[in-house]
């Protein structure tokens, strides 16, 4: 299962319990040949493109009513298991390990530069920290970066046999965060921890290289992209799932909306329920100036997910 955040760029600028700490070793960069990341015949193209070049194309995937109920009996039961309560895992926390994939062009295109990537993280932390607003939660995760791998592969900075090039370059176990930055259609593709059990090889997600701090996606620039796609990878859904229904997102605090939020439209209020639209919501589909916050809900939600999948 995957969600996408599309890409949206301007027409003119043409996507456990407890906590647990891990050491960061040094990061690595290896820079394969173009020949020996080479596409595999047959191996097709696993999402279908939207049209870039402006405009609002969403490709956003509802998770039905069957499959939610599914996921959370799951969850019951694997911390059932654990002798874990609802209660304990709410409060989980972890020192996250930050894979990041550089999938460059042939001519060297996409080639971000540490410094991007290290604002990146530490955006990323800022965010799940809380510390974009004093209504954000802290939501106790946090992130360092364990490696930088660059490649040198037009198929793959094309997001071409993603499959294929995932399997073969992912590192770590279910607690580590892969970034693949590619170009492709989208701000960005996410796993959600339910599906690591059956794909391990292909957990993470793929962020539009140019979305990074000093990138050149318009309106999508500061990095937040990342920290949306991070939101999914822990296991929350878009603050618009499920339209204006009480059950919504599963998040009794982020407020119903009807869909997704273009540019920040203060005071926006598409649902009847009470509250107004969580534009500045990172599960959201704002601009990333206007993100500003994970809510206590999400940040149990995601501390619950971890605990019974990644933790």
């Amino acid at each position: 299962m995957r969600l996408h955040r599309p890409l949206r760029l301007a027409a003119a600028a043409a996507l456990g319990v407890g906590a647990l700490a891990f050491s960061a070793p040094s990061a690595t960069a290896l820079v394969p040949s173009e020949s020996s990341g080479a596409c595999l015949a047959g191996d097709a193209h696993d999402d279908a493109a939207a049209a870039r070049g402006g405009g609002h194309a969403h490709d956003h995937r509802e998770i039905s009513a069957l499959e939610q109920e599914r996921i959370r009996d799951d969850v019951a039961g694997r911390l059932a298991a654990q002798g874990t309560s609802r209660r304990e895992a709410s409060a989980a926390a972890a020192s996250v390990p930050v894979y990041v994939h550089v999938m460059r062009d042939a001519s060297g295109n996409g080639d971000v530069t540490d410094a991007q990537i290290a604002e990146q993280i530490d955006v990323m932390n800022v965010s799940f920290a809380g510390g974009k607003s004093a209504e954000a939660a802290d939501t106790g995760f946090s992130f360092y970066l364990a490696g930088t791998d660059r490649y040198s592969n037009t198929a793959w900075h094309q997001d071409q046999q993603s499959e294929s090039y995932r399997a073969q370059t992912r590192q770590g176990g279910a607690n580590a965060l892969n970034i693949w930055l590619v170009d492709f259609d989208y701000l960005g593709i996410a796993t959600f921890p339910w599906d690591y059990s059956s794909d391990p090889d292909i957990d993470g997600i793929r962020v539009q290289y140019s979305s990074l701090p000093g990138g050149s996606a318009t309106n999508y620039n500061l990095g937040e992209t990342a920290t949306h796609e991070a939101g999914h990878w822990f296991g929350l859904y878009h603050t618009f799932q499920g339209g204006c229904t009480s059950t919504n997102d599963e998040v009794s605090d982020t407020p119903a909306q009807s869909g997704s939020t273009s540019g920040c439209p203060a005071g926006r209020d598409s649902c009847s329920l009470p509250g107004l639209d969580p534009i500045h919501n990172f599960m959201d589909y704002s601009y990333d100036s206007c993100y500003t916050m994970f809510t206590e809900g999400q940040s149990s939600r995601a501390s619950q997910m971890w605990s019974a999948y990644r933790g």
